[in-house]
């Protein structure tokens, strides 16, 4: 089971990989949205924003979101470092319910090019 220290970790590495992404990708990443990623198996939330086309992650919260952030992810740690490292398809994932995104319409939208 990954550690609170390797889903943060595993944060920031996607947000360095979104600071560094081009194209339609860097045109997805540019929202300007709060976001929460509630790690279900360690019931750990991590929450932040999505702006500049980065992740940064302000706060690390036991238990579920306690506000309702504009993007929702929810899955487990292994998942997360999987989803990351490559490992694990996103849409497979999110398809088969290990992975739950909720978002508006439109953003859905947007983050499919970043899927």
């Amino acid at each position: 089971m990954a550690t609170i220290e390797e889903c943060r970790a595993a944060l920031e590495k996607l947000a360095d990989s979104m600071g560094n992404a081009e194209g339609d990708v860097r045109s997805a990443a540019e929202l300007d949205r709060s976001v929460s990623c509630h790690i279900t198996d360690l019931d750990v939330t991590f929450a932040g924003r999505l702006a500049d086309g980065r992740i940064d992650v302000r706060e690390t919260l036991e238990g579920p979101p306690r506000e309702k952030a504009e993007i929702r992810l929810a899955m487990t740690g292994d998942d997360l470092v999987a989803l990351v490292e490559g490992e694990l398809h996103f849409a497979k994932a999110w398809g088969s319910g290990r992975v739950r995104l909720e978002a508006g319409l439109r953003d859905v939208f947007r983050l499919r090019k970043l899927l």
